[in-house]
């Protein structure tokens, strides 16, 4: 299969990276955890990539702006899920610190890449 522009872009590797390792932590839960909080995080930490994904796809500038805005939406989302399964002791001090470096790169890193879009112009030469 041959690899896409948003394949290649750090804050989808990123956005790959917190799924994947959100996926192996609440794949241990019991069936109540997995049922209510873990598929509700799991689904928010796979829309962050997802969003990234189809929002280069879209082809234009607002309609990718659009669906960065709803990945950083997913972001948020899975932060505050994040929070609950701590409060909730589904979550141990390791697996957060194992979470939380990730999550404060891909913050910035997607509110960089958001404000980025359509900011750059090839300049035209009309002579």
């Amino acid at each position: 299969m041959e690899r896409t522009n948003f394949e290649k872009l750090q804050v989808y590797k990123l956005s790959e990276k917190l799924s994947d390792r959100i996926w192996r932590i609440v794949i241990r839960w019991d069936f109540l955890a997995k049922d209510t909080v873990g598929k509700q995080l799991i689904r928010a930490a796979d829309s962050i990539g997802a969003n990234i994904a189809e929002g280069s796809g879209r082809g234009t500038d607002p309609d990718l702006r659009r669906f960065l805005r709803i990945a950083r939406g997913s972001l948020y989302e899975t932060q505050h899920w994040l929070r609950r399964s701590y409060k909730r002791k589904l979550l141990t001090e390791k697996e957060v610190n194992d979470l939380l470096p990730i999550i404060k790169e891909l913050t910035p890193k997607l509110n960089a890449y958001l404000r980025s879009i359509g900011t750059y112009r090839i300049k035209r030469s009309d002579s």
